[in-house]
């Protein structure tokens, strides 16, 4: 689970990238959902993972789904939500 995790953050952080390229500033409104329901994913996998187990790969999934939301919040503010 752990790796889903970590391809969900990678997958948010290649949208938040493409979502700052101008006019494809619209996707940040797919890419936010995205990225928090991968956020969602990554907790669950943390809260899973057993202890001897290294939880490096849910923690990178969760702060890049987090990442990508913050940042594409951000786009579309600077963007009036369209461009």
């Amino acid at each position: 689970m752990q790796s889903i995790s970590l391809i969900w953050g990678l997958l948010s952080l290649f949208g938040m990238m493409i979502g700052f390229v101008p006019f494809y500033g619209a996707l940040n409104w797919l890419l936010i959902p995205f990225a928090g329901i991968g956020a969602v994913v990554s907790a669950i996998a943390l809260g899973t993972a057993p202890a001897e187990a290294g939880k490096g790969k849910g923690l990178a999934g969760l702060i890049g789904c987090g990442i990508a939301a913050i940042f594409g919040f951000i786009r579309l503010i600077v963007g009036f939500g369209i461009v």
